[in-house]
Protein backbone atom coordinates (compact mmCIF):
# COMPACT_ATOMS: atom_id res chain seq x y z
CA UNK A 1 0.00 0.00 0.00
CA UNK A 2 0.69 3.61 -0.29
CA UNK A 3 0.77 6.90 2.52
CA UNK A 4 -2.26 8.59 2.02
CA UNK A 5 -2.00 12.06 0.62
CA UNK A 6 -0.04 14.57 3.01
CA UNK A 7 1.61 17.84 2.59
CA UNK A 8 5.36 18.00 4.28
CA UNK A 9 7.32 20.70 5.86
CA UNK A 10 10.60 21.59 7.10
CA UNK A 11 10.44 24.04 9.82
CA UNK A 12 13.60 25.83 9.98
CA UNK A 13 14.02 25.79 13.92
CA UNK A 14 12.08 24.53 16.91
CA UNK A 15 9.32 27.19 17.12
CA UNK A 16 8.52 26.93 13.74
CA UNK A 17 8.30 23.44 14.28
CA UNK A 18 6.06 24.08 16.70
CA UNK A 19 3.36 26.72 15.51
CA UNK A 20 2.87 24.11 12.65
CA UNK A 21 1.80 21.51 14.38
CA UNK A 22 -0.09 23.49 16.75
CA UNK A 23 -1.91 24.37 13.71
CA UNK A 24 -3.33 21.18 12.51
CA UNK A 25 -4.38 18.76 14.91
CA UNK A 26 -3.65 16.39 12.55
CA UNK A 27 0.28 17.08 12.09
CA UNK A 28 3.01 14.37 12.73
CA UNK A 29 6.22 15.29 13.41
CA UNK A 30 8.88 12.68 11.49
CA UNK A 31 13.18 12.50 12.36
CA UNK A 32 13.97 9.54 11.27
CA UNK A 33 10.84 7.62 10.27
CA UNK A 34 11.91 4.10 10.63
CA UNK A 35 8.27 3.45 12.89
CA UNK A 36 6.02 6.57 11.14
CA UNK A 37 6.18 5.76 6.98
CA UNK A 38 5.44 1.87 7.67
CA UNK A 39 2.77 2.58 9.48
CA UNK A 40 1.19 5.50 6.95
CA UNK A 41 2.29 2.82 4.04
CA UNK A 42 -0.50 0.24 5.94
CA UNK A 43 -2.42 3.57 6.39
CA UNK A 44 -2.58 2.61 10.08
CA UNK A 45 -1.67 6.21 10.45
CA UNK A 46 -3.15 9.16 7.85
CA UNK A 47 -1.73 12.91 9.23
CA UNK A 48 -2.56 15.71 7.11
CA UNK A 49 0.89 16.54 7.40
CA UNK A 50 4.15 16.02 8.01
CA UNK A 51 6.76 18.15 9.80
CA UNK A 52 10.48 17.20 9.25
CA UNK A 53 12.84 18.04 12.92
CA UNK A 54 15.52 16.16 11.50
CA UNK A 55 17.38 19.28 10.23
CA UNK A 56 17.14 21.33 13.37
CA UNK A 57 20.17 20.92 14.72
CA UNK A 58 19.64 22.52 18.03
CA UNK A 59 17.94 18.98 18.51
CA UNK A 60 21.08 17.03 17.67
CA UNK A 61 23.49 16.89 20.28
CA UNK A 62 25.45 14.69 23.40
CA UNK A 63 26.53 17.19 26.22
CA UNK A 64 27.43 16.34 29.72
CA UNK A 65 25.05 18.64 31.86
CA UNK A 66 25.81 18.69 35.82
CA UNK A 67 25.02 15.12 36.62
CA UNK A 68 22.77 14.42 33.49
CA UNK A 69 24.06 13.39 30.38
CA UNK A 70 21.87 15.50 27.68
CA UNK A 71 20.85 14.16 24.45
CA UNK A 72 18.40 16.12 21.97
CA UNK A 73 15.61 14.45 20.72
CA UNK A 74 16.74 14.33 16.64
CA UNK A 75 20.33 12.75 17.74
CA UNK A 76 20.44 9.58 15.70
CA UNK A 77 21.02 6.39 17.42
CA UNK A 78 23.61 5.48 15.08
CA UNK A 79 25.81 8.38 16.84
CA UNK A 80 24.97 7.31 19.94
CA UNK A 81 26.60 4.02 19.91
CA UNK A 82 29.51 5.53 18.95
CA UNK A 83 29.89 8.34 21.44
CA UNK A 84 32.57 8.16 24.06
CA UNK A 85 30.31 10.57 26.34
CA UNK A 86 27.41 7.43 26.14
CA UNK A 87 29.80 4.73 26.69
CA UNK A 88 31.39 6.06 29.72
CA UNK A 89 28.48 8.20 31.37
CA UNK A 90 25.60 5.98 30.19
CA UNK A 91 26.75 2.52 29.37
CA UNK A 92 23.56 0.86 29.64
CA UNK A 93 22.47 2.98 27.10
CA UNK A 94 25.28 2.03 25.06
CA UNK A 95 24.30 -1.74 25.39
CA UNK A 96 21.28 -1.86 24.37
CA UNK A 97 21.33 0.12 21.46
CA UNK A 98 22.86 -2.56 19.08
CA UNK A 99 19.75 -4.66 20.02
CA UNK A 100 17.62 -1.62 18.29
CA UNK A 101 16.68 -2.51 14.79
CA UNK A 102 19.49 -3.24 12.49
CA UNK A 103 22.10 -1.06 11.72
CA UNK A 104 20.22 0.85 8.34
CA UNK A 105 17.31 1.76 10.96
CA UNK A 106 19.96 3.11 13.69
CA UNK A 107 21.09 4.83 10.91
CA UNK A 108 18.02 7.28 10.31
CA UNK A 109 16.24 6.54 13.54
CA UNK A 110 16.45 9.04 16.80
CA UNK A 111 16.52 8.61 19.87
CA UNK A 112 13.40 10.98 20.46
CA UNK A 113 11.43 8.97 17.86
CA UNK A 114 11.73 6.11 19.58
CA UNK A 115 10.51 7.20 23.00
CA UNK A 116 7.44 9.23 21.50
CA UNK A 117 6.57 6.40 19.63
CA UNK A 118 6.43 4.66 22.85
CA UNK A 119 6.69 0.61 21.88
CA UNK A 120 6.75 -1.35 25.01
CA UNK A 121 9.32 -3.59 23.51
CA UNK A 122 11.71 -0.74 22.40
CA UNK A 123 14.74 -1.09 24.45
CA UNK A 124 15.51 3.11 24.54
CA UNK A 125 12.42 3.18 25.92
CA UNK A 126 12.99 0.19 28.32
CA UNK A 127 16.63 1.78 29.35
CA UNK A 128 15.26 5.44 29.80
CA UNK A 129 12.50 3.83 32.53
CA UNK A 130 15.17 1.86 34.31
CA UNK A 131 17.88 4.27 34.70
CA UNK A 132 14.97 6.87 35.63
CA UNK A 133 15.95 9.61 32.78
CA UNK A 134 13.72 12.89 32.38
CA UNK A 135 11.54 13.84 29.15
CA UNK A 136 11.87 17.54 28.05
CA UNK A 137 9.16 19.07 25.46
CA UNK A 138 8.29 22.13 23.79
CA UNK A 139 4.68 23.32 23.66
CA UNK A 140 2.87 26.64 23.32
CA UNK A 141 6.33 28.34 23.99
CA UNK A 142 6.93 26.98 27.30
CA UNK A 143 9.30 24.08 28.31
CA UNK A 144 8.08 21.11 30.07
CA UNK A 145 10.38 18.21 31.88
CA UNK A 146 8.59 14.92 32.94
CA UNK A 147 10.75 12.12 34.72
CA UNK A 148 10.34 8.43 32.07
CA UNK A 149 7.89 7.12 35.01
CA UNK A 150 5.38 9.45 34.15
CA UNK A 151 6.19 10.27 30.50
CA UNK A 152 4.59 6.45 28.97
CA UNK A 153 1.34 6.11 29.93
CA UNK A 154 0.36 2.66 27.50
CA UNK A 155 0.50 1.23 24.37
CA UNK A 156 2.26 3.65 21.97
CA UNK A 157 0.51 6.56 24.62
CA UNK A 158 2.69 8.83 26.55
CA UNK A 159 1.87 12.10 28.02
CA UNK A 160 3.29 14.72 25.15
CA UNK A 161 0.29 16.94 24.67
CA UNK A 162 -1.22 17.66 20.97
CA UNK A 163 1.07 20.22 19.42
CA UNK A 164 4.47 19.14 21.66
CA UNK A 165 7.50 18.21 20.23
CA UNK A 166 10.16 16.18 22.60
CA UNK A 167 13.25 18.22 22.49
CA UNK A 168 16.11 16.43 25.14
CA UNK A 169 16.22 13.10 26.96
CA UNK A 170 18.61 13.29 29.89
CA UNK A 171 19.89 10.39 31.58
CA UNK A 172 21.68 10.20 35.34
CA UNK A 173 25.15 9.80 35.51
CA UNK A 174 26.21 7.41 38.52
CA UNK A 175 28.77 9.06 40.41
CA UNK A 176 30.06 5.05 42.35
CA UNK A 177 33.63 3.75 40.99
CA UNK A 178 31.97 0.04 41.01
CA UNK A 179 29.76 0.28 38.44
CA UNK A 180 28.22 -2.69 36.24
CA UNK A 181 25.61 -2.65 33.89
CA UNK A 182 23.68 -5.71 31.95
CA UNK A 183 20.45 -6.17 29.05
CA UNK A 184 19.06 -9.47 27.67
CA UNK A 185 16.66 -9.89 25.45
CA UNK A 186 14.68 -12.42 23.44
CA UNK A 187 12.92 -12.45 20.06
CA UNK A 188 12.30 -14.96 17.38
CA UNK A 189 15.94 -13.17 15.37
CA UNK A 190 18.11 -10.53 16.38
CA UNK A 191 16.46 -7.41 15.92
CA UNK A 192 13.15 -8.47 15.83
CA UNK A 193 10.74 -6.69 18.16
CA UNK A 194 11.52 -8.52 21.94
CA UNK A 195 9.22 -11.00 23.57
CA UNK A 196 10.78 -10.08 26.71
CA UNK A 197 14.03 -8.09 27.80
CA UNK A 198 15.71 -6.70 30.85
CA UNK A 199 18.23 -3.94 31.29
CA UNK A 200 19.94 -3.71 34.97
CA UNK A 201 22.45 -1.36 36.33
CA UNK A 202 24.13 -1.98 39.75
CA UNK A 203 27.03 -0.12 42.02
CA UNK A 204 28.85 -2.11 44.66
CA UNK A 205 30.22 -1.18 47.85
CA UNK A 206 34.10 -1.79 48.76
CA UNK A 207 33.03 -5.30 49.95
CA UNK A 208 30.88 -6.34 47.07
CA UNK A 209 27.55 -5.69 48.64
CA UNK A 210 25.02 -3.52 46.24
CA UNK A 211 24.71 0.23 47.04
CA UNK A 212 22.63 1.00 44.16
CA UNK A 213 20.76 -1.31 41.68
CA UNK A 214 18.14 -0.21 38.91
CA UNK A 215 16.46 -3.03 37.15
CA UNK A 216 13.39 -2.73 34.25
CA UNK A 217 11.64 -5.09 32.82
CA UNK A 218 10.24 -4.67 28.72
CA UNK A 219 8.18 -6.14 26.40
CA UNK A 220 5.54 -7.51 28.92
CA UNK A 221 3.55 -5.11 29.20
CA UNK A 222 1.99 -2.00 28.27
CA UNK A 223 4.00 0.00 29.52
CA UNK A 224 7.81 -1.58 30.88
CA UNK A 225 8.36 -2.08 34.61
CA UNK A 226 11.07 -0.66 36.73
CA UNK A 227 11.38 -2.92 39.27
CA UNK A 228 12.04 -0.69 42.30
CA UNK A 229 10.67 -2.92 45.39
CA UNK A 230 13.58 -5.95 44.15
CA UNK A 231 16.32 -2.79 44.03
CA UNK A 232 15.25 -1.67 47.49
CA UNK A 233 15.15 -5.31 48.91
CA UNK A 234 18.67 -5.84 47.65
CA UNK A 235 20.48 -2.85 48.45
CA UNK A 236 23.32 -3.93 51.39
CA UNK A 237 22.95 -7.58 50.00
CA UNK A 238 25.54 -9.64 48.28
CA UNK A 239 23.54 -10.66 45.25
CA UNK A 240 23.39 -13.65 43.93
CA UNK A 241 20.99 -15.89 41.13
CA UNK A 242 18.68 -17.61 43.84
CA UNK A 243 18.27 -14.67 45.96
CA UNK A 244 17.52 -12.38 42.81
CA UNK A 245 15.12 -14.82 41.26
CA UNK A 246 12.61 -14.87 44.29
CA UNK A 247 12.72 -11.09 44.78
CA UNK A 248 11.73 -11.13 40.56
CA UNK A 249 9.54 -13.55 41.17
CA UNK A 250 7.73 -11.98 43.56
CA UNK A 251 7.59 -8.47 42.25
CA UNK A 252 5.72 -9.58 38.66
CA UNK A 253 3.11 -11.78 40.70
CA UNK A 254 1.03 -9.17 40.74
CA UNK A 255 1.51 -8.48 37.04
CA UNK A 256 -0.97 -9.60 34.15
CA UNK A 257 1.72 -9.86 30.87
CA UNK A 258 0.44 -9.62 27.65
CA UNK A 259 -0.10 -12.66 25.26
CA UNK A 260 -0.38 -12.86 21.30
CA UNK A 261 0.45 -15.03 18.97
CA UNK A 262 4.34 -14.78 19.55
CA UNK A 263 4.19 -15.45 22.78
CA UNK A 264 1.80 -16.37 25.92
CA UNK A 265 1.80 -14.47 28.80
CA UNK A 266 3.13 -17.03 31.33
CA UNK A 267 5.83 -17.09 28.98
CA UNK A 268 6.68 -13.62 29.10
CA UNK A 269 6.97 -14.21 32.85
CA UNK A 270 9.62 -17.00 32.50
CA UNK A 271 11.40 -15.56 30.45
CA UNK A 272 11.10 -12.21 32.45
CA UNK A 273 12.04 -13.75 35.30
CA UNK A 274 15.17 -15.67 34.07
CA UNK A 275 16.33 -12.93 31.33
CA UNK A 276 16.19 -9.81 34.84
CA UNK A 277 18.52 -12.43 36.77
CA UNK A 278 21.23 -12.65 34.01
CA UNK A 279 21.31 -8.75 33.54
CA UNK A 280 21.62 -8.02 37.18
CA UNK A 281 24.41 -10.94 37.65
CA UNK A 282 26.33 -9.53 34.97
CA UNK A 283 26.47 -6.49 35.86
CA UNK A 284 27.38 -7.52 39.55
CA UNK A 285 30.28 -9.49 37.55
CA UNK A 286 31.70 -6.29 35.59
CA UNK A 287 31.32 -4.14 38.49
CA UNK A 288 32.91 -6.66 40.56
CA UNK A 289 36.24 -6.19 37.97
CA UNK A 290 35.87 -2.74 38.12
CA UNK A 291 38.68 -0.73 40.36
CA UNK A 292 37.60 0.21 43.55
Amino acid sequence: MKAAAFAYHRPGDLDEACALLAGDDNARIIAGGQSLVPMMAMRLVRPTRLVDIARIATLSYVRADGDSVAIGAATRQCLLERDPLVRTQVPLLACALPWVGHAATRARGTIGGSIAHADPAAEIVLVAVTLGASLRYRCKGRDTELPASRFFLGLMTTALPAGACLTEVRFPRWQENRVGIGFHEINARRSDFAFAAAAAQVALDPDGACRRLALGIGAITDTPLRLDSVAQACVGQRLDADMLKARVTDALNAIEPMSDLHASAAYRRRAAITLAVRAVMDAVAQARSAPA
